[in-house]
């Protein structure tokens, strides 16, 4: 069993390397955070189809969130001034805006700073 949260990403995407390196330079979760082509996903508890699909937040007791409530857990632990963007990122009505607001930037990725056409995000999985 890990000791610390795992915040699991695509390391193929130039936009969410990126966006990792940023968290891990100026966010500071207190996690570990790796690419998903470069961890044991079955250790995890993860398919490689999700990992491509969104953002992971694994508990060391191999709780998953993905997406919007992945980068609310991340806020949090990092605590500081992440906190409360954090938390807000979970109260009810903003889940349903984070939620959309993340599949828009996943669908459109490949276009945004650092994306490449790798970083084209793959249909939910099934």
């Amino acid at each position: 069993m890990r000791s610390r949260p795992v915040l699991v990403y695509d390391g193929d995407c130039g936009f969410c390397t990126t966006a990792a390196n940023f968290a891990e330079r100026r966010v500071r979760p207190r996690c570990e955070i790796v690419p998903w082509q470069f961890t044991d996903l079955d250790a995890l508890g993860v398919t490689p189809e999700r990992a491509a699909y969104e953002v992971l937040w694994v508990t060391p007791s191999g709780a998953v969130d993905g997406g919007p409530r992945a980068v609310a857990k991340a806020l949090l632990s990092a605590g500081g001034v992440w906190t409360p963007l954090g938390a807000v990122l979970l109260l009810p009505g903003m889940r349903w805006a984070a939620r959309g607001i993340y599949r828009l930037i996943a669908a459109h990725r490949h276009r945004l700073p650092g994306g490449t056409p790798t970083c084209t995000a793959p249909r939910r999985p099934g």
